[in-house]
């Protein structure tokens, strides 16, 4: 059961990364979605589809690790692991709310890729003060956190696969569009 479980959030994430990865490329090499619906609609009916596979995603995650609860091999004391879980909970949700109120939220869903013509600046407030990408390094703790609050291995295991599948979305298609758009401004 619980690997079934697992199984269905690794299903979930590859839906979410694979959904916007090829919905933001169509976007970038021809205009897909807006071509079709203009700039705002286009925009609308991407981001309604990627906010329903995130969902899909955070609640399966929490069922892999709710599933898997005290499965997790007991390396420091129970109490030790949950409250360096709730640490990790709260840094992880509070970068990663700050990052998103300081990008907004058209932002936080690649509206960049909507408008291409628009300027395209890296952000240097907020977290981005002190990282290069807070959404997606810090601002995926609250994951292992989770994780370590019900001693789910399963919750573990996802974590490291969510956070290096997102990284290398990072890498292949938001970085690789920020490159692109910079160099044409240029």
């Amino acid at each position: 059961m619980i690997w079934a479980v697992f199984a269905a959030h690794m299903a979930a994430r590859l839906a979410y990364v694979g959904y916007v990865w090829v919905g933001l490329t169509r976007q970038q090499s021809d205009g897909w979605w807006t071509r079709r619906w203009g700039i705002e609609g286009g925009f609308a009916r991407f981001r309604r589809g990627a906010s329903l596979v995130m969902t899909l995603d955070a609640v399966s995650f929490v069922a892999a690790c709710l599933v898997a609860w005290g499965t997790l091999p007991a390396i420091v004391p129970r109490v030790v692991g949950v409250v360096i879980g709730v640490a990790l909970v709260l840094l992880g949700v509070g970068t990663k709310l700050w990052a998103a109120a300081t990008l907004g939220g058209k932002a936080y869903y690649w509206y960049n890729f909507f408008t291409p013509a628009a300027p395209v600046a890296r952000v240097s407030a907020g977290p981005y003060r002190y990282l290069k990408n807070p959404m997606y390094t810090v601002g995926y703790l609250q994951t292992y956190g989770f994780a370590l609050i019900s001693g789910s291995l399963a919750g573990l295991i996802a974590s490291v696969c969510d956070q290096a599948a997102i990284l290398v979305f990072h890498w292949r298609v938001e970085s690789a569009h920020f490159n692109r758009v910079t160099r044409r401004a240029a």
